[in-house]
């Protein structure tokens, strides 16, 4: 099975505003970077999906090791979130609906075709590919014409 490091970030201006994930996926000496932005979304959105393209990416089954800087998505997994949220169905502890669940449930199926690990790095602490990938996050959310985070717009909109 082929060992992948994903690096991935995300990036919003406002909290919600227009926003943008980074991701860089390196297997050996091959390198691909992805990135993307959206005119109205989150940062946990951002940050969250930029594991979910680089997971997509992946044309085989892998061993891959997720490195984050987002602790909402690297305890998701490790502290056991996301199972707890999933058999509440998708309540948190204070019985509040859990936010994002359209990009969880991506997720889920896409950790359920590879070997995942999470590890968390600190932000903007001299981890380059960590740093790469704010770069692209931030680059991502300063496009003009972003396309619409549907499914955030249309939770937004329903509120």
């Amino acid at each position: 099975m082929k060992e992948v490091n994903i690096y991935t970030d995300g990036s919003s201006k406002g909290n919600p505003g227009p926003g943008g994930y980074g991701t860089i996926l390196i297997y050996k000496e091959n390198r691909k970077e992805l990135s993307n932005g959206f005119r109205c979304t989150t940062n946990n959105r951002m940050e969250l999906l930029a594991v979910v393209e680089g997971l997509k990416a992946l044309k085989y089954p892998c061993k891959v090791n997720v490195y984050s800087d987002s602790k909402y998505v690297v305890d998701a997994f490790n502290e056991g979130w996301l199972q707890a949220w999933q058999s509440n169905g998708w309540k948190k502890k204070d019985k509040k609906t859990v936010l994002n669940i359209d990009l969880w449930e991506q997720v889920i199926k896409l950790i359920n075709v590879h070997q995942v690990a999470f590890i968390w790095v600190k932000g903007h602490s001299d981890n380059t590919e960590n740093e790469k990938c704010d770069l692209l996050a931030v680059k991502a959310a300063c496009r003009v014409n972003l396309p619409i985070d549907i499914e955030y717009e249309k939770l937004t909109n329903n509120s």
